[in-house]
């Protein structure tokens, strides 16, 4: 999403007005800062993003041309101070305008959201972003900005919109183009400009299918904002350069000028990972480097199939591996949960006869249900991610999700309360239709309940979706909680199920006097805990090790291993391995086989009379 070239300084606050810092050598310079006016501080907020409503919001429809050019609110905004509690706002209102109101990007509208951008990007009030509560603003400005430009509309073929802190060009590129570049020449400050050059490499061009566009945006004061806002002890070399291209298209090079050109500071280059929200200096590498620039080759990530892992951790990540667990274990967890499904829709009336095996076999068919949707929503959210399908779209299939995966944990808990029922109250006797009430109510019930309270509070804030993904927030809303406190939940309470299944398992050989019998013993409670823990979910607690820990791939390949493989487990352990369950389906298919040879003797004498 952008690409800098940075050295290796640690800026920290000496005093109230200098950075110190120090380079690779350890040779000490200074940078005197601006001074801050601590009153503006407290100036009251003129414009905030719920003002925009009146103009463009979801409640008034009346005003079309504000929406298509947003000139309504751009003077309110400009006359505004840019002091910290109005950067936030304007970020916030940036975000919104992105994430509503991106369709059908017009010059006019690049231009008037560019003016927005470029008054809370001004070098003169750098310093202010260090007062901006959410740490988090700099990096929601930048995923905003790249966002909008990306929907840019070129009509002639190219477009160019230039503002002092700001600037944003496009190009239609294809095949047979020539090496295509964006060359740039923006401000830094009031008395000094910087250059940067993008150029995407020819043979890059001709992996294009067809006719696609390349929008790029500089951005000459966005590195030292991040700076500022996050507290971030790197210091940023040069302009922020980012480039929206099509998938086909890798690499590109970037060359940056340098704000400090001093001969012993080594540069390196690097490119925001926008979801993680730091500096990555894995996607891209230093080509050359010389007194006054810089040139990085820096790859551009195609789009991998989501993990797994995402479901429980706050961190994305992006690996082969990952990618490849999740496409292999979601396909065999469908395919053997239809199988399931099937299977137990064949032995129903054989398996169903007490009414404990009827609300056994009644769970797992809403457990194998609940999965195998949320399994095959799972890939529909990726592909609707990854087609850049609208917003709300993306809301309605992280609700859904959200729903049956907390769908699944309700009714692998409710089976674990069955099972303490049976072992436990022996001599209480519960009828099926209690059983079915109030195991719809859990099941389906709990889950609906808190998928509509999670989106209806963090929605209106546009907290409920995370960055990169049509999935559950983290970082600004924590929405994610309502996903995993539940989960969790639900893992210790069949734990503790588990164990009282082990204490008694392993209390009925007491008092047999043979020592033979060990082995069996251990063997039997193996044999009920390997049954229990994919029924019950147990594995799902390897999630508490993604949370910990959000950038361990160990951790998130161990737990895709785990649980992108489970409808194979339940349909193995559960259904298979379940020996009514196997004897069913073999007087089933002796049933059929014995009508199928019935149905010949009949029909043969009778073709024979014709």
């Amino acid at each position: 999403n952008g690409a800098v070239c940075i050295h290796p300084c640690s800026p920290s606050f000496h005093g109230e007005t200098r950075f110190v810092c120090k380079d690779k050598n350890w040779q000490m310079f200074t940078d005197t800062c601006a001074s801050l006016d601590v009153q503006s501080l407290f100036q009251p907020v003129h414009v905030k993003p719920g003002d925009a409503a009146k103009y463009f919001g979801a409640h008034n429809h009346g005003n079309r041309n504000c929406q298509n050019d947003l000139s309504c609110i751009v003077p309110d905004i400009l006359s505004s101070p840019a002091v910290p509690g109005n950067i936030a706002d304007v970020v916030e209102l940036l975000k919104n305008i992105s994430l509503l109101l991106s369709e059908n990007v017009s010059r006019v509208k690049m231009q008037s959201y560019s003016r927005i951008a470029n008054h809370i990007l001004n070098s003169s009030i750098i310093s202010s972003w260090a007062f901006v509560k959410d740490r988090n603003a700099s990096s929601v400005l930048l995923d905003s900005v790249n966002f909008f430009a990306g929907k840019l509309l070129l009509r002639d073929g190219s477009e160019s919109i230039q503002e002092h802190f700001i600037s944003t060009k496009g190009y239609i590129i294809h095949k047979n183009t020539s090496g295509k570049s964006f060359d740039f020449s923006v401000k830094f400050s009031n008395t000094r400009n910087i250059t940067g050059h993008v150029v995407i490499p020819e043979e890059e061009l001709l992996k294009l299918p067809k006719t696609s566009k390349a929008v790029s945006i500089a951005l000459p004061t966005l590195g030292a904002i991040i700076e500022a806002n996050r507290l971030d002890p790197v210091f940023v070399n040069g302009m922020v350069l980012s480039v929206a291209l099509p998938e086909e298209l890798r690499h590109i090079l970037l060359t940056f000028e340098k704000l400090n050109k001093l001969e012993n500071v080594k540069a390196q280059c690097v490119g925001w990972h926008s979801t993680d929200r730091r500096w990555d200096n894995r996607a891209c590498t230093l080509k050359s480097d010389n007194v006054s620039s810089v040139v990085c080759n820096c790859r551009h990530h195609r789009r991998t199939f989501k993990s797994f892992s995402i479901l429980m951790s706050p961190t994305t990540l992006r690996n082969a591996v990952l990618d490849y667990i999740t496409r292999v274990g979601l396909g065999l967890s469908i395919f053997s949960l239809v199988l399931c499904l099937i299977i137990e829709t064949v032995v129903w009336r054989h398996v169903t006869k007490t009414e404990i095996t009827y609300m056994r076999h009644f769970c797992l068919v809403n457990i194998a249900a609940s999965l195998l949707i949320a399994d095959v929503l799972f890939i529909l959210t990726a592909m609707v991610h990854n087609t850049a399908l609208n917003y709300q779209l993306c809301v309605a299939a992280t609700f859904f999700l959200h729903f049956f995966y907390l769908a699944l944990f309700f009714w692998m808990f409710t089976l674990g309360l069955l099972i303490l029922y049976g072992l436990l109250l022996i001599f209480f006797k519960l009828t099926i239709s209690v059983f079915i009430a109030t195991a719809f109510s859990i099941g389906y019930g709990c889950p609906l309940v808190i998928s509509i309270l999670t989106v209806a509070i963090t929605e209106p804030k546009n907290g409920y979706l995370r960055r990169g993904a049509c999935w559950l927030n983290w970082y600004e809303t924590k929405a994610l909680l309502a996903f995993v406190v539940p989960a969790l939940s639900s893992i210790v309470v069949n734990v503790v199920v588990v164990v009282v299944v082990v204490v008694k398992t392993g209390r009925s050989f007491i008092g047999e006097g043979c020592k033979s019998q060990d082995l069996s013993n251990m063997i039997r409670i193996s044999k009920n805990i390997a049954l229990l823990t994919p029924l019950l979910g147990l594995t799902w607690g390897f999630g508490l090790a993604t949370i910990i820990d959000s950038h361990s791939l160990a951790f998130h390949i161990t737990f895709a291993l785990l649980n992108a493989f489970q409808g194979f487990f339940i349909l193995l352990f559960g259904t298979l391995l379940d020996r009514k369950t196997r004897e069913a389906l073999r007087m089933s298919y002796l049933s059929s086989k014995r009508k199928c040879s019935l149905a010949k003797v009949t029909i043969f004498p009778t073709w024979l009379n014709l």
